[in-house]
């Protein structure tokens, strides 16, 4: 009888302690990004991906805007260049919203050119505007693989990247989200 209850007790215990635990980790439904928008933005990453970790995030992704949709397309998951090709209403928007901060004679595609996802692409250009770092410093870090947040980081070192680029994801999804209506 001694063992039956202290088997069970053991049982209780462990259950208990063990469930929060559990809870924590996604009840053992594999890992993987949340459903629902991504961080990232950021989604969304805008974390990114607005880098891999995205979120357009919080800022860990630095690269996903989260699954904004502009008319059929998704924001998130087309290339930059082939949203603002095929969309003119979205690319008259942007241009009079960023062209100001892109370096003279630079196009909107052309800017755009290389970036995972159009979130990312504008975060960037919030950042360079924001802090001052050449642009294309900025495309040449995160189109070779940096997330925002290390590109910020390796380009203005005194400059508070996370929040930077928190700031920025903000601001791209306010842009599409303008771009939008």
């Amino acid at each position: 009888m001694k063992r039956v209850f202290l088997l069970v007790t053991s049982l209780a215990v462990a259950l208990f302690f063990g469930m929060p635990a559990f809870a924590q980790h996604g009840g053992g439904h594999g890992g993987g990004p949340p459903s629902g928008g991504g961080p990232g933005m950021g989604g969304p990453g805008m974390g990114g991906s607005m880098g891999r970790g995205g979120t357009m995030g919080g800022t860990r992704g630095n690269g996903s805007m989260g699954g904004p949709n502009v008319g059929s397309q998704s924001v998130s998951h087309s290339s930059p260049t082939s949203l603002l090709s095929t969309n003119t209403h979205l690319a008259s928007t942007l241009q009079s919203r960023l062209g100001s901060m892109l370096p003279s004679g630079m196009s909107l595609t052309d800017a755009a050119s290389g970036f995972k996802n159009l979130g990312q692409f504008i975060a960037a250009v919030h950042v360079s505007h924001n802090l001052g770092i050449p642009f294309s410093d900025l495309k040449d870090k995160m189109t070779s693989g940096d997330s925002l947040g290390k590109a910020i980081k390796a380009l203005k070192p005194d400059a508070k990247s996370k929040a930077e680029a928190k700031k920025a994801n903000k601001q791209a999804k306010e842009d599409i989200k303008e771009s939008k209506s």
